[in-house]
């Protein structure tokens, strides 16, 4: 009996399902990295950060790729951490609560910050207070960078986690092969529904996170302009 009848003897169509689920992970993953070397490469030049681009390896497994993004947003969460520890320490306690006050004009509260990178950096771009308030203003690192992180997480730890980036050109074979070296013949369908459901919430929290990314950089871009 083939591995695939093993897998899926009543519905020949789960086969191709799986090749499309690992090609949905790893387009969204594709999309990921860019979107954290736009973020990394915004704090680096408005922010005085030094966070290294990453790039996706084709000849590691879903797992380490998951771990090389976790890394990135969590020097990414360490930055902001920083800088809001900055703006903490060298304002007034009440220049300080201005900034997360929700009525105080925005115009305002940039001001003080880009103020404050003055003093930090010394010369600094004219959208560093911009940059700064939108990144400490919005829920982007509070929860978006947060909730990825935690997805990734779970996908490196699930059974797809162990396959390598390339097997889908080792054909699906291969794929459902690495899958039975893994786990129990009849935890398999188990594992693979988890493995949709944790997909179908790495989307969701994706796209989330490319539209936080995807406002940061409109701002910066508007203000060159």
């Amino acid at each position: 009996m083939a591995l695939s009848d093993l897998l899926y003897p009543d519905n020949p169509k789960r086969r191709q399902e799986l090749i499309h689920l690992h090609q949905e992970l790893l387009n969204c993953m594709s999309t990921n990295f860019h979107a954290t070397n736009e973020l990394a490469g915004v704090l680096n030049e408005h922010l005085g950060c030094t966070i290294p681009h990453i790039q996706m390896r084709e000849s590691s497994t879903v797992k380490e790729n998951c771990d090389i993004i976790i890394q990135a947003m969590s020097e990414i969460q360490h930055q902001v951490q920083k800088i809001d520890s900055d703006m903490k320490e060298k304002l007034e306690p009440v220049l300080y609560q201005k900034l997360y006050d929700i009525k105080e004009p925005e115009l305002e509260k940039i001001a003080i910050a880009h103020k404050i990178f003055s003093i930090v950096l010394g010369e600094v771009t004219s959208t560093a207070g911009m940059v700064a308030m939108k990144l400490l203003g919005s829920n982007l690192i509070t929860l978006t960078v947060s909730n990825l992180i935690s997805l990734l997480a779970q996908i490196g730890a699930s059974v797809l986690g162990g396959l390598s980036i390339t097997v889908l050109g080792l054909g699906i074979e291969m794929i459902l092969h690495a899958i039975l070296g893994a786990v129990e013949r009849n935890q398999l369908l188990a594992a693979v529904r988890s493995y949709e459901k944790h997909l179908a919430e790495f989307k969701a929290a994706s796209e989330k996170y490319q539209q936080a990314i995807g406002e940061v950089t409109s701002l910066v871009r508007q203000q060159a302009q």
